[in-house]
């Protein structure tokens, strides 16, 4: 058996503490090497449960020896340079999404990684989740006849002044934070080609920076449409819908369910409504394994890796995402801090 992966983690954001960090310590894959903080009680803290070594600096975490790979929970502006830095550094790197706010960055920090033989995932986890899989096979099998349209969505209630989500200078707003959910849905069940027709993206009426809510309009070559929406400000909302000319099959709860949720496929077909109740999954272990797998795979970055579907779809989603903020026409240009950027934990 393969000793598990040693990680590290650059940063204790909300999503660590709460979902990565417990998975990491779960899976029988990986193992927490260390954990880093630019406060060392917060590293302290946040380590103490996991038995695992406080690093109080970001640039010493990343070339720790013993470190395969580093995750990095950092806000979105911070993640370019600290990506960087760890593939620099040799190490396999797995990143909150989106990558970065700029589809050329991530381009470019792909094919560093490819290059250097080492791994570079995105940490879109919905997409390792099996009910996503059910629905696929759904389509695939004709329940709902010939796709005509996709509709989905993601809001969360209004975050607290001094959120980081509401920080222009650290990449904050809806489209980076939520968009991204059903951006990536459209390019998980629709794939290449897809463009953008339409698309909005509003401040509420606070007076934030960022933009709090957005709306957007895709197309495929062949006609089929997407509706999406995303927002910062609203009554919680998680779902999508494949719609046919013979059906469609809704999910809830699409995008970041508990792994002990018990998914329902509301189907519409030609025998009228159904519910298919699937098996509890765990999408955050999935990503876990499937990461530390495809590192395994990689060996010990001594030679290229091929671009990966991975890679593709993140890429796809990146320049969806671009070419929203260009249509929306706002002009909330991407940041790109320094190493020695903002302070945050």
């Amino acid at each position: 058996m393969r000793s598990p992966v040693r990680i590290g983690v650059l940063g204790c954001a909300d999503i660590a503490r709460r979902r990565m960090l417990p998975a990491l310590a779960a899976v029988e894959d990986t193992e927490i090497a260390a954990v880093a903080s630019r406060d060392v009680e917060t590293a302290a803290r946040t380590a103490m449960p996991y038995g695992c070594r406080v690093v109080a600096d970001y640039a010493e975490l990343v070339t720790l020896p013993d470190v395969e790979a580093v995750y990095v929970p950092l806000p979105v502006a911070l993640h370019a340079p600290w990506v960087e830095a760890a593939l620099r550094a040799g190490k396999h790197v797995l990143a909150e999404k989106p990558l970065t706010t700029d589809p050329e960055r991530s381009r470019a920090l792909f094919a560093l990684a490819r290059r250097s033989g080492l791994v570079l995932w995105e940490n879109v986890m919905f997409v390792h989740h099996a009910q996503h899989t059910a629905v696929r096979r759904l389509v695939a099998d004709g329940v709902i006849g010939e796709l005509r349209s996709f509709h989905a969505a993601f809001a969360v209630p209004r975050r607290p002044d001094g959120d980081i989500r509401l920080v222009p200078e650290l990449g904050g707003g809806a489209l980076w934070d939520v968009g991204v959910y059903p951006v990536r849905a459209a390019v998980h069940f629709l794939g290449a080609g897809l463009r953008v027709a339409g698309a909005v993206l509003t401040r509420d009426r606070y007076g934030r920076e960022v933009d709090t809510a957005g709306g957007v309009l895709l197309r495929t070559a062949d006609g089929v449409v997407a509706h999406l929406e995303f927002g910062l400000d609203h009554a919680y909302g998680s779902s999508y819908t494949l719609w046919g000319s013979e059906g469609r099959v809704t999910v809830e709860h699409a995008f970041t369910p508990p792994a002990g949720h018990r998914p329902v496929l509301r189907v519409v077909d030609r025998t009228g409504p159904r519910e298919i109740v699937l098996e509890p999954d765990d999408q955050v272990a999935n990503t876990v394994r499937g990461f530390a797998r495809a590192v395994r795979a990689a060996g010990s970055g001594s030679r290229p890796l091929p671009v990966g579907r991975a890679e593709e779809a993140s890429l796809l989603q990146a320049d969806l995402l671009a070419e929203v903020l260009h249509r929306a026409g706002l002009g909330l240009a991407p940041a790109r801090p320094s190493l020695s950027g903002t302070e945050y934990s």
